[in-house]
């Protein structure tokens, strides 16, 4: 099967979709288990409590939600393109990938936030990082992001019908022509405000920490260390190329100067980049594991490791 774009809607060859369902099944198979042990840890573990960890625990549980819709991903690729499911089903499978990847993101740049505070102001926020305050924005978070997502939900027309009795899921990749200004501003604000929160408390973090020798700093700015290294790559792998390309979508996406092959290749890279997105789910536990001593040392003891030999070794 070739690829070919009917009244504007990619349809992906046969080996795209084998490679993007062997992509899915291995993120999903990385990932579950991964944070499904983070959840149990934050949840039941957590006996000192921090604003960190309670961030780490959102963002755990969105990266647990986010990674079981790939499944639905699995099917349509194994279907060789053909969404079998449903207009109902696109809509929430669409709905629930943005939802969770936009969390993702923000309980990202609140660990950002709270380490620097921790690193630079300990004091002064003493009173402002507690579990109390850090619950209140998870839920805000929770809220904002699904309202700002329910269009999703209440699109119209998210299936389309093509040749050879396909149809294509426009929502599971967002492929639908619409406002390129609405479309623009919107991506705009989901991504440019936690990539400027996330450079400015890191920079910030960073200057902080240069000015000591290692034996001056604390435990908290070693780990803050460690965070801003984790964090940079997970969102530069995970988040960045997407949302650079699909400002690129966005505004090429109606030019009808463009070639169909160019057509073609702007969907490609479209479903590329939102595949690359997945990765967080992968890349997040390995923060946990560096962040949180609890899930470190669940991890080893689950892996036959004593957690003070590991510890006696660094």
């Amino acid at each position: 099967m070739s690829n070919h774009s009917v009244e504007g809607i990619y349809h992906s060859s046969h080996v795209e979709n084998i490679l993007f369902a062997a992509f899915y099944i291995t993120i999903f198979i990385l990932s579950v288990p991964s944070n499904a042990l983070a959840l149990w840890v934050f949840c039941h573990r957590n006996t000192n409590n921090t604003p960190s960890k309670e961030f780490l625990k959102h963002l755990a549980l969105a990266d647990m939600s986010y990674v079981l819709v790939l499944p639905m991903r699995v099917i349509y690729h194994v279907s060789g393109g053909h969404w079998p499911l449903g207009e109902g089903a696109c809509r929430v499978v669409g709905f629930l990938f943005f939802v969770n990847l936009y969390c993702s993101m923000y309980f990202m740049t609140c660990i950002s936030v709270d380490r620097l505070l921790a690193c630079v102001l300990p004091l002064k926020t003493q009173n402002l990082r507690n579990t109390r305050n850090s619950k209140v924005v998870c839920a805000v978070l929770w809220v904002i992001v699904t309202v700002s997502m329910l269009p999703v939900l209440f699109s119209k027309k998210d299936v389309t019908r093509q040749m050879q009795n396909v149809t294509v899921c426009e929502q599971l990749y967002i492929e639908k022509s619409s406002s390129p200004t609405g479309a623009l501003v919107s991506t705009a604000i989901a991504f440019v405000i936690p990539l400027v929160t996330l450079s400015f408390s890191y920079i910030l973090i960073f200057a902080k920490v240069k000015q000591l020798t290692f034996q001056e700093r604390t435990h908290t700015q070693r780990k803050a260390m460690r965070m801003i290294v984790l964090t940079v790559v997970n969102f530069f792998i995970a988040f960045v190329p997407y949302h650079i390309h699909r400002f690129v979508f966005i505004l090429q996406h109606d030019d009808m100067s463009r070639s169909e092959s160019e057509r073609q290749m702007l969907h490609l890279g479209n479903r590329i980049t939102s595949a690359l997105t997945c990765i967080s789910g992968v890349l997040d536990p390995v923060m946990y594991f560096f962040l949180a001593r609890n899930y470190q040392e669940t991890l080893l003891l689950l892996c036959g490791r004593n957690p003070k030999d590991e510890q006696s070794n660094t």
